[in-house]
């Protein structure tokens, strides 16, 4: 019998037993998921984005379908560091497979506290860091689309924490490699890409917008190609793994990822048409490798042909 393919990924000194991770924001606590499908299967959950003092996010209503896609502007709701700590961690630590905790601030220093909180909790294996937040001190201006800012919060991070950091990056940019190789120098393990893409609705009979919020992200297969040529352009351009995202809600299109240069891929907006999105996707990888007669997923990585 042919032993399975040989599908483990490092990020970082992290080893996951396989490419599929959960996308921040879809999969909640991993409590949510658990009876629907075996967690710990999946080579990595990320959870929702947290900060140092809970949020109660943006007004209704929050959530839009659009064609092909979604737009969310959640707000980053979410419970704060001390009740994850206490009402949450327990059951994270039951968990076999990886949890990497996803943050973000409104300042550096925000970030900074986080990382050194979180670096000493047992049943947290990494850090992906959201830099697509507005940061405060500089009039709102996110994070993630300038590359001192960017910077400077990754290397925050990386100056309070052991753990693997995963700097999770904005398509909101003109040239997202200048982002990319700002992270890396400042100490990023790997890079994840894309965060939602900015996008909005409007009620054409009330002549008044779908989200409260005026705008929102936009996530779904409608962004895939987007952040395909992305991840593509960012795996040329940086030496550590890069984690790709983006309207993945198949087997075929996490292979597109993986072909393109990504070494993982997470599942998000899926989850929510189906959610055991990320077990099928897993599934399918393992069943293509073995009909393609591919024995390790490295050996895929990045074997784009490029012109025809």
């Amino acid at each position: 019998m042919t032993p399975p393919p040989d599908m483990t990924v490092a990020i970082g000194k992290l080893n996951l037993k396989n490419p599929v991770m959960t996308a921040s924001g879809t999969f909640g606590y991993a409590l949510e998921f658990s009876e629907l499908m075996d967690v710990n299967r999946l080579g990595a959950v990320v959870l929702k984005g947290m900060s140092l003092i809970a949020s109660r996010g943006n007004p209704p209503p929050r959530i839009v379908e659009t064609a092909s896609g979604m737009l969310n502007a959640i707000g980053l709701e979410n419970i704060g560091l001390d009740a994850f700590i206490h009402k949450k961690l327990p059951f994270v630590k039951t968990l076999s497979t990886a949890v990497i905790i996803n943050i973000y601030g409104k300042q550096v220093s925000d970030y900074a506290e986080l990382a050194a909180r979180l670096n000493d909790l047992d049943g947290i294996a990494g850090i992906e860091v959201n830099i697509s937040c507005p940061n405060v001190k500089t009039g709102g201006i996110a994070f993630g689309v300038d590359p001192i800012a960017a910077y400077e919060v990754i290397h925050a991070v990386r100056t309070q924490t052991t753990l693997p950091v995963i700097a999770k990056l904005s398509p909101n940019v003109t040239d997202i490699t200048v982002i990319a190789r700002s992270v890396v120098d400042a100490g990023a393990d790997a890079v994840s890409l894309i965060n939602t893409l900015t996008g909005m609705a409007i009620d054409i009979e009330t002549r008044r917008p779908k989200l409260a919020n005026i705008t929102g992200g936009l996530s779904g297969p409608a962004i895939k190609p987007v952040a395909l040529r992305m991840v593509w352009q960012t795996a040329n351009a940086v030496s550590v793994p890069v984690i790709g995202i983006g309207g993945i809600m198949t087997a075929s299109d996490a292979l597109e990822f993986i072909i393109a240069g990504a070494s993982a891929i997470q599942v998000g907006t899926a989850s929510f048409v189906n959610p055991r999105a990320a077990m099928d996707i897993l599934d399918g990888i393992e069943t293509w490798l073995k009909e393609k007669q591919i024995t390790r997923l490295a050996d895929l990585r990045g074997t784009l042909h490029s012109g025809h």
